[in-house]
């Protein structure tokens, strides 16, 4: 239970711009292997460019819906599913802590929402020079917003998520540390995206979110 763990004793609290909590170490070294080792195709390649977006190639309504389909997006993002789990079975070990009881509440009381009808999405996520976010709040379906950072080329630790102040004004930026990462619920003024950086070869993390719509994981019951 590493995730819980650092919850429990490696977790800081922080109030600005918006409140947020930022946690150390929950990730085991197996399951950091799995994000490093995860093949996931290089837009560049293909020849898009990164759009601001996370879907860049049409799926982000379909995504933003909850609809596993995903558009033409789909070979860009890598959701950890139960059809491709034994693909990935320490991140479903991580996956099926998140939905355990005495996680999900002692996350829903930090961030102050009932997650007991809630469903688990994890992305793996890999992207390359040039990608960008534009600052943006949360869909309310996302229940709780979190990057787990895993740093395995010594990027630049400026390479972490930005977060904003109601007026658009850069606060401050996550560390790009390896097994790092930050969460919080999304809400008015939770204005968060990265700024156009350099990116030496990859920015690997994991995305994690809490949602009210259905997928391959739903919490335990009570």
């Amino acid at each position: 239970m590493e995730l819980f763990n650092s919850l429990k004793t490696r977790l800081e609290t922080y109030e600005k711009p918006f409140k947020h909590w930022a946690v150390n170490k929950p990730l085991t070294d197996q399951a950091i292997k799995e994000v490093c080792n995860s093949e996931i195709s290089n837009p560049v390649i293909d020849g898009l460019e990164y759009d601001g977006t996370r879907a860049i190639d049409g799926g982000e309504g379909k995504y933003r819906e909850g609809i596993k389909s995903g558009g033409k997006a789909k070979k860009y993002r890598c959701f950890v599913t139960r059809e491709n789990s034994k693909n990935f079975p320490q991140l479903s070990k991580f996956i099926n802590e998140l939905c355990s009881k005495n996680v999900y509440e002692y996350i829903g009381k930090l961030i102050g929402k009932d997650l007991s009808h809630s469903y688990v999405r994890l992305e793996v996520i890999c992207d390359r020079q040039g990608f960008w976010l534009k600052p943006h709040c949360d869909i309310k379906e996302k229940l709780l917003s979190s990057l787990i950072f895993v740093n395995p080329f010594n990027e630049s630790e400026n390479l972490g998520t930005d977060f904003y102040d109601e007026k658009l004004n850069k606060v401050k930026t996550v560390p790009y540390k390896d097994n790092y990462g930050y969460f919080f619920s999304s809400g008015p003024n939770t204005w968060h995206g990265m700024e156009k950086k350099e990116i030496k070869k990859e920015r690997r993390c994991i995305q994690i979110n809490y949602v009210s719509f259905q997928t391959d994981w739903k919490v335990e019951a009570q």
